[in-house]
């Protein structure tokens, strides 16, 4: 019997764009341009972009139904693959999008090659990274309101306790501690609608369709492809849209800001668990030794979290400076934009992962921050006021409460030490009040104004908080 011929897998055809070379590239360049270790991480946004090419395809009649069902099984089994970790890697796959193609051939045949009908590198990317970091932009956010609930739970643990605020790196005037947590959840809050605004913004617009400048003669239905992919619109221009990075400088940015916001979040860390401040104690989990020092406990991940942000920074202006000088449309310089946003994204990432944590489990200590009021003069400003009250210009009644100040310092005293008759020696409008003015506790609770210190006002800043974290609706991009 004469055996039968064994089944031939189908290989893909060499390079995506090797029809016009009679020559393959130089190993050295060919490594030199392979994006493969740093984007590989889309894969799975790659099948899913290619998922929805592939049905608008079909229902465009572009393809037949057949094929392109035999795609889109094909896609699915390469996504398995991927989640189980065992799809393998060659020479030729140059990028991720060449990779899943390739893995197709072998899996479908020939077929697979139709998979790329009207449609470029150059928008398949795009749409993948959009996709890529809509899931980053939601985990972020979920990453900032955790922490917005850690210091919303310290506020309200230690409403009443004083601290002095600082400016300058000088005592300045009293503020409850309360306040001085609310003000870093705050700047998370601003960091928070940054990243929804992006969310729902630029990274809402699909660019799969412009092809790879001019948009494709085919008659595609980008319309139908958005919606199957979750996006609200699509982009408006394909020359534009295939050299825009816009949306990655807007994901740097926000995360740059952010970065800023933690790194000097772990500077007043650092600088409240020193000897010298003792605000803070760190739990020993979130604290090393010294090598050297036995009696050392070092807040290391504090400090770590100040100088990652410094490479955050940098990614921000890494992309910037790439694409400043390009013209329009796509280089292949916009290769180095998905490096950047990776580590920028991990990067943020892993910090609130840790940073949660460690703000949950510090100690404050509230003896040392009421001690460190009795420094400074902190309620100085309180003196001036009250003269600006009984009809004296501040800047005479700022020189006053200097002199009274200068006097109280040479004598050892504090403010409130000063009698009626002593602070009438400075100067005559100085009423009765003025001996309860300058108590550190009335210093705080005159600051009623809207964002002040004063009790009621935390208060009601606490309220609000709460209401926003537990009760409103929480934005996400569904797919």
């Amino acid at each position: 019997m004469t055996p039968k011929p064994k089944k031939m897998k189908t290989k893909a055809p060499g390079k995506a764009w090797s029809g016009r070379f009679t020559q393959g590239p130089d190993p050295r360049a060919e490594a030199y341009s392979s994006s493969l270790a740093v984007d590989i991480r889309l894969l799975p946004y790659d099948i899913i972009g290619s998922q929805a090419h592939v049905e608008m395809l079909g229902r465009q009649k572009i393809l037949r139904r057949t094929e392109a069902r035999k795609i889109q099984q094909g896609l699915q089994k390469i996504l398995q693959e991927w989640e189980k970790g065992s799809i393998k890697i060659t020479s030729q796959d140059e990028d991720v999008h060449m990779l899943v193609e390739r893995r197709l051939y072998e899996i479908i045949g020939s077929v697979a090659g139709k998979m790329h009908t009207a449609r470029s590198r150059n928008d398949q990317v795009l749409t993948d990274v959009k996709l890529y970091l809509q899931d980053e932009c939601e985990e972020i956010i979920q990453g900032l309101r955790t922490i917005q609930k850690v210091f919303l739970k310290l506020a309200e643990k230690h409403m009443g306790w004083v601290m002095p605020g600082y400016t300058h790196m000088q005592v300045a005037q009293p503020v409850l501690v309360s306040h001085w947590l609310l003000a870093h959840l705050e700047a998370l809050v601003r960091d928070e609608t940054r990243f929804t605004r992006l969310l729902f913004g630029s990274l809402d617009e699909l660019p799969l369709g412009s092809a790879a400048l001019a948009g494709t003669t085919h008659p595609i239905d980008r319309q139908q492809v958005a919606k199957y992919l979750g996006f609200s619109r699509v982009t408006a221009n394909s020359m534009d849209t295939v050299g825009d990075r816009d949306f990655c400088l807007e994901f740097l940015n926000a995360a740059a800001i952010c970065a800023i916001h933690t790194s000097r979040l772990a500077e007043e860390i650092v600088w409240f668990s020193s000897s010298e401040y003792q605000f803070i104690t760190l739990n020993q989990g979130f604290s090393t030794g010294s090598s050297i020092m036995p009696q050392k406990r070092n807040p290391d991940i504090a400090e770590l979290i100040r100088g990652r942000s410094g490479k955050i920074v940098g990614n921000l202006v890494t992309l910037l400076t790439v694409l400043k000088g390009l013209p329009m449309t796509y280089n292949r310089d916009l290769q180095e934009d998905k490096e950047p946003i990776f580590n920028t994204s991990d990067i943020l990432i892993q910090t609130f992962i840790v940073l949660a944590p460690m703000l949950e489990s510090m100690r404050l200590n509230q003896e040392a921050m009421q001690s460190a009021c009795q420094h400074g003069f902190p309620t100085a400003t309180e003196a001036a006021d009250h003269l600006v009250a009984q009809g004296v210009p501040f800047r005479e009644a700022h020189a006053v409460v200097g002199r009274a100040v200068t006097y109280a310092a040479q004598e050892g005293l504090q403010l409130e030490q000063l009698s009626l008759a002593k602070w009438r020696n400075f100067h005559p409008q100085f009423q009765a009040g003025i001996l309860q003015v300058v108590r550190l506790q009335n210093s705080i609770e005159r600051k009623k104004s809207l964002g002040g210190t004063a009790s009621s006002r935390v208060k009601a800043a606490l309220k609000k908080v709460r209401n926003r974290l537990f009760t409103a609706k929480k934005a996400k991009k569904g797919k």
